[in-house]
């Protein structure tokens, strides 16, 4: 009686025909490796599944064959990002900072007088001129230019912010009532 080979055994003679499959599929020798690891791992892992005593050789090159395939599809359905432009575009920041920032914001701009809230939500959230503004509290400009730096200093220090810190909050309003920039 004969004992039959196990096709585990039998897997490394086939190696230099799966490499070069690969590479007519391939055409790159870096890919055609990692193609052919990529068979092995699956074919070594569904080894129960092989008949004994049907071709080896042909299972492997179906399974290196739909390896390629399913990575070819899937490689279509993906864009190519090598700088992160495209990945940078769908990013989004965490919601939860922007309402910790939201939460701290509310909480010092009760802080200030009631004249700073005024010409901070006239001139940074509302957007309206120091000139408009002025009108509208029944004061001069340079009053007006006065109270906005004060409460936006009294405020970036209730926050515990210096100049150099980057402030991210997720309301454009209330950012350009801090940092004096009109909300776009």
């Amino acid at each position: 009686m004969t004992k039959v080979k196990d096709p585990r055994d039998e897997l490394v003679e086939h190696l230099p025909a799966m490499r070069a499959f690969a590479m007519s599929l391939t055409r790159n020798s870096a890919a055609a490796d990692d193609l052919v690891q990529d068979a092995v791992v699956k074919a070594w892992s569904n080894f129960d599944k092989f008949k004994t005593g049907t071709n080896l050789r042909a299972w492997l090159f179906t399974i290196l064959r739909n390896t390629y395939y399913s990575l070819y599809r899937k490689r279509k359905r993906e864009v190519e990002d090598p700088d992160g432009i495209m990945a940078g575009k769908l990013s989004e920041k965490p919601a939860h900072d922007g309402h910790l920032a939201m939460a701290d914001f509310h909480v010092a701009f009760a802080k200030l007088s009631d004249e700073q809230r005024e010409v901070l939500v006239l001139v940074g959230a509302e957007g309206f001129s120091y000139e408009d503004a002025a009108d509208m509290c029944g004061c001069a400009v340079g009053t007006i230019k006065s109270r906005t730096n004060r409460a936006r200093k009294r405020l970036a220090q209730l926050m515990q912010l210096d100049d150099d810190d980057d402030f991210e909050i997720t309301d454009a309003a209330t950012l350009a009532v801090v940092t004096g920039k009109p909300a776009a």
